[in-house]
């Protein structure tokens, strides 16, 4: 059993990865750090966890977690990544590990001179929806692919929430606009060769609240959009000269609605459904992490796939400035 250390008690933790780690076959969470040690123990006796710790650091230090999971605010995931792969952790990363494609160079050495795994948390890439889509696309269902669209919205205006905190990693395309990316990227295998986008920000808290993309994969295009201030959507569509593929609740599975793909043929006359009772992908997300430490081999998002993804998203910034392609 791998042994979990949690550092903080943020609420994706609480509510989805935590759960998980205790309902996973080959892991376990036996400790939860927080800078405040009352609210470790708080959580630590709600999960039935045996070990709170004060400080990060401390947990670190100890000899009763093999790995730890870190949901803290985007902008110390670098930081605090690197002090436990330092500390001979093993690391799963809330996503996005960090804000710049080159800040994770850092993760890379220090996971190698460790020789430990870091992974970023992309729960969806253990899904057995999305990797039902990536199979369909690769036996031809929906012959050649020559458009995928996507959305990915919610509102949210509070200011006390780090995703409109500029100075924690707050923004859009951190928080949401890496899922049509990485989505789109796992199911075809491509990468994107140039972008176009338009980004919006918010006039109180400086965080991008809109972005408006598209992506030019070679053989075919990526356009979606994602907003922190509009009315929740999600939606994934991938159209090829055969069929197209829709994802109907692509990125937080089972809380959106059903778990199904629609595959339908070049003419609508025929339409397949494929349903997923209860694909659990952040159980399967932990589960595969915890193959990967004891095995070495089992697919998990690498840190080189997370730089190529960031450096999307770092396109897309830059795009955003200027009129016309910008290189990935």
């Amino acid at each position: 059993m791998l042994r979990f250390g949690i550092i903080s008690t943020a609420k994706i933790g609480r509510d989805n990865v935590v759960p998980a780690i205790q309902d996973a076959e080959n892991c376990v969470v036996t400790a939860i750090a927080s800078r405040d040690l009352k609210r470790a123990r708080e959580m630590a006796d709600r999960f039935s966890v045996p070990h709170a710790f004060g400080s990060y650091e401390e947990m670190l230090a100890s000899d009763v977690i093999d790995a730890v999971y870190i949901p803290l605010p985007t902008s110390q995931h670098i930081e605090w990544s690197i002090k436990a792969a330092d500390a001979g952790k093993h690391v799963l990363c809330e996503k996005p590990l960090a804000l710049k494609a080159d800040d994770i160079d850092d993760v890379i050495a220090a996971r190698d001179r460790n020789q430990v795994v870091v992974s970023e948390a992309y729960m969806i890439t253990y899904s057995p929806v999305w990797q039902k889509v990536r199979s369909l696309i690769d036996e031809g269902a929906i012959g050649s692919l020559r458009h995928v669209q996507g959305a990915f919205t919610y509102f949210n205006r509070d200011p006390a929430n780090m995703r409109n905190v500029p100075e924690l990693g707050g923004g859009g395309l951190p928080d949401i606009g890496v899922y049509p990316v990485m989505g789109t990227r796992f199911s075809t295998g491509k990468e994107p060769l140039w972008i176009q986008a338009i980004t919006e920000r918010d006039a109180d808290f400086g965080t991008d609240i809109y972005s408006s993309v598209k992506a030019d994969f070679g053989d075919f295009e990526l356009s979606f959009y994602i907003s922190t201030q509009m009315a929740n959507r999600q939606v994934m569509v991938f159209h090829g000269t055969e069929g197209y593929i829709e994802v109907k609740s692509p990125f937080n599975a089972n809380r959106w609605g059903p778990e199904e793909i629609e595959l339908a043929d070049r003419s609508h006359n025929e339409s397949r459904i494929f349903r997923f009772q209860d694909s659990r992908q952040y159980k399967r997300q932990v589960e595969a992490f915890a193959r990967a430490v004891t095995n070495g081999k089992e697919e998990i998002v690498t840190l080189e796939n997370s730089k190529l993804n960031q450096k999307v998203i770092d396109a897309i910034y830059r795009a955003s400035e200027k009129d016309g392609w910008e290189a990935v």
